[in-house]
C-alpha cells in the first residue's frame, strides 16, 4: 500500500469554540442562497456511502435512521449518498433509476425535514459508474477472460498451438515472462481485475454513453424532486463515469476527450438535460476534483477552467474533492475488486491521522480558494462548497473570512459526531466528539461493510431503540446528546 513520505502523527486540533454570541455573528451559521433557496447555515455533511440500502437498492429503516440523525445535528445541508441512476444490480447501493424509488426517498427527505425542525435542506447525489470485476485468479483469468490474439502467438512463438495450449502455457509463466507478452491492460485486467473506461469506444455501450447519460440523469433528477429532495448533486468527481470524462486520460476522438473543451462537453449536456426537465427554480450543481492526484491527470488549473464552465453553464453550487481514483490503487487481493482510495489519490481523499509534514487537516483549501478566485473572475457568484479534514469551527470560520470558499463541509467529523454543528452553534462546543482521523470508517467502506464510527459505535449498546450491526456487536447510530 502507498504511504505519505513522512510518517508524523497528528493529533486533531479543532482550535477555540466560540460562545454562542460568537457563533450567532459567524459567517459560518450564516445563511447562503444555493440558487432559489437559501441554507439555514453554511454548514454542509457531503455524501457519504453508508451501505444501509439492499441489493433492491431501497430505502430502508436502517438508511432513514441514519439520515435523521446526522439531521437532528441541524446542518445547513446533508447530501445523500452516491445514488445510482440505473435500473441494474449494484450492491447495497441506493438506486434511483425508476419510478418504484420514489416513495422511499420521499419519506426520506419528510425524515430530515421532520428531524431537522426544517433547519437542513437536502440534496442528493446523482452517479454513473462503469463495470469493475474481482481480481481473477491467474488461471481463472487466462481460461476464461483473456482473448487469444496473434500478438500473443508471436510473442510465444505459437503460430499452430490451439488456444487450449495457448491459455494453457500461458498459466504456467511467471510475471517477468508475461509482461513480455500481454498488453499493458492485459497485465491490469489480471493484476487489478477488468474495469471498464470511458475510453473503450470500440465496444457499443462505452461509445455510446453521451447519447444516453444526460437523459439518465435528467429521470434521476426528475424524480428526485417528485420525492420532494430539495437539490441535486451531480456526481462528477473521483473514479467514476463523468470524472473520467473531465480527466486528462480522456482520449476518446469523438469530440467527448482530448482538449478540456471536449472533455468539459458531456459535463455540460447532463447539466442542460437535468436543468431543462426539472426547471430554473430547483437546485443543480455538482462535485468534482480540484485535484486527480495522479500522474498525468487533471491539475488545479483544470478545476479552475471547470469551474467557470459550470458556473458560466448555470450551476447553482460547486463542490470540491480530490484524489479518490482507480489509477494508483492497491492492488486488491483474489477475488476482490480495486478500491479507488488507496494510493496516494486516495489518501488526498482521506487522509489520516499518519501524514506526511502538511498533515491531515485542510489539504483541500488551497486549490479550492484558486478555483473560486477563477469563478469570480469569470464575473460569476456561484457558491463554492470546500471540504477534507475541517473539525472545528476557527478553521472554518477563517476559510469563509479569507474569501478561499462560501460553505464548509465535513463527512468524517459529522460521523464522529451528527450533534457537533449544532453543539458549536450553541456555545457548548467543548462538548465535540472529535475525529481522530483513524479511518476506521473508511476501512468498513473498503470492505463494503456497513459504515460506523469507532468512537460511538459500541457505546450504550443497552439502550432499547438502538440498531444494531447483524452480529450485533456495533451501534448503526450514533448515541443521542442530551441537550
Amino acid at each position: 500500500m502507498w504511504k505519505p513520505p513522512e510518517k508524523i502523527k497528528y493529533q486533531p486540533e479543532p482550535g477555540v469554540w466560540p460562545s454562542k454570541a460568537q457563533a450567532e455573528n459567524s459567517l459560518w451559521f450564516s445563511s447562503v442562497g444555493i440558487g432559489r433557496i437559501q441554507l439555514a447555515t453554511r454548514t454542509w455533511i457531503p455524501a457519504m456511502v453508508p451501505w444501509r440500502s439492499t441489493e433492491e437498492g431501497i430505502v430502508t429503516d436502517q438508511v432513514l435512521a441514519w439520515y435523521e440523525r446526522f439531521a437532528q445535528g441541524q446542518p445547513g445541508c446533508i447530501v445523500i449518498e452516491a445514488t445510482g441512476i440505473r435500473d441494474v444490480p449494484s450492491g447495497p447501493l441506493m438506486r434511483i433509476g425508476h419510478d418504484r424509488f420514489i416513495p422511499g426517498l420521499k419519506e426520506l427527505a419528510d425524515t430530515v425535514h421532520r428531524a431537522s425542525d426544517g433547519q437542513t435542506k437536502l440534496f442528493i447525489q446523482l452517479i454513473d459508474f462503469l463495470s469493475i470485476r474481482r481480481r481473477p485468479e491467474a488461471e481463472k483469468y487466462f481460461q476464461r477472460f483473456l482473448r487469444i490474439t496473434d500478438s500473443h502467438r508471436a510473442a510465444l512463438d505459437a503460430a499452430d498451438w490451439s488456444e487450449d495450449k495457448i491459455r494453457e502455457h500461458l498459466s504456467t509463466l511467471d510475471e517477468a515472462a508475461l509482461e513480455d507478452i500481454l498488453t499493458d491492460r492485459e497485465l491490469d485486467d489480471l493484476r487489478m481485475g477488468a474495469r471498464e473506461r470511458v475510453t473503450d469506444v470500440e465496444f457499443e455501450h462505452i461509445h455510446d454513453l453521451p447519447k444516453f447519460l444526460p437523459g439518465l440523469f435528467a429521470d434521476a433528477a426528475e424524480r428526485a424532486q417528485k420525492a420532494g429532495i430539495d437539490g441535486v448533486e451531480l456526481h462528477y468527481a473521483h473514479a467514476y463515469t463523468m470524472a473520467s470524462f473531465l480527466s486528462r486520460k480522456n482520449t476518446r476522438e469523438d469530440g467527448y476527450g482530448g482538449p478540456r473543451e471536449n472533455r468539459a462537453r458531456l459535463p455540460l449536456e447532463v447539466f442542460a438535460a437535468v436543468r431543462e426537465r426539472v426547471g430554473e427554480d430547483y437546485p443543480v450543481g455538482c462535485r468534482y476534483l480540484s485535484d486527480e492526484c495522479i500522474e498525468d491527470g487533471n491539475d488545479v488549473e483544470d478545476a479552475a477552467y471547470f469551474g467557470a464552465a459550470f458556473a458560466k453553464a448555470g450551476m447553482d453550487f460547486l463542490s470540491l474533492s480530490r484524489g479518490g481514483k482507480f489509477d494508483d490503487a492497491k492492488q486488491p487481493g483474489v477475488g476482490e475488486a480495486a478500491y479507488p482510495y488507496t494510493g496516494r489519490s486516495g489518501y488526498e481523499c482521506m487522509p489520516a491521522y499518519i501524514s506526511d509534514a502538511f498533515g491531515p487537516f485542510g489539504r483541500n483549501i488551497e486549490p479550492t480558494a484558486i478555483i473560486r478566485k477563477a469563478v469570480r473572475e469569470a464575473g460569476f457568484d456561484t457558491p463554492i462548497v470546500v471540504a477534507g479534514g475541517v473539525h472545528g469551527f476557527e478553521l472554518a470560520e477563517k476559510i469563509l473570512q479569507n474569501g478561499e470558499a462560501d460553505i464548509v463541509a465535513s463527512a468524517r467529523q459529522s460521523l464522529a459526531d451528527p450533534d457537533w454543528f449544532l453543539k458549536a452553534k450553541l456555545g457548548r462546543g467543548e462538548e465535540v466528539r472529535l475525529c481522530t482521523f483513524s479511518n476506521y470508517c473508511e476501512g468498513l467502506d473498503q470492505k463494503h461493510k456497513i459504515v460506523t464510527c469507532k468512537l460511538w459505535d459500541r457505546i450504550e449498546m443497552d439502550q432499547p431503540d438502538a440498531q444494531k450491526s447483524p452480529d450485533g456487536k456495533r451501534r448503526l447510530v450514533a448515541p443521542d446528546w442530551q441537550k
